[in-house]
């Protein structure tokens, strides 16, 4: 909801990155989100697709911390879901 009251996404939306970027090009800075996430995918699938997107950027200044805080923060997630989760 905005500021007015006016539902800016109705329920069970999905939030893709399109709809991300509409949500930063409005000015907004802060979403609330309810609802269950989606499963988390494989690990292995998950770190081979970070890997691929920083492979563009990986030479840019400081992108080495950025990815690193990255990964840290994803393997966080899979570690907070136990080993019977993927």
């Amino acid at each position: 909801m905005n500021k007015s009251g006016l539902t800016m996404i109705g329920g069970d939306t999905e939030l893709t990155g399109v709809l991300i970027e509409k949500i930063q090009r409005m000015g907004i800075r802060v979403v609330f989100v309810y609802g269950a996430s989606k499963a988390l995918a494989p690990r292995e699938e998950t770190l081979a697709r970070f890997e691929r997107r920083f492979r563009k950027v990986e030479t840019e200044a400081h992108m080495d911390v950025i990815k690193k805080l990255l990964r840290e923060h994803i393997e966080s997630l899979y570690e907070a879901h136990g080993p019977e989760d993927p």
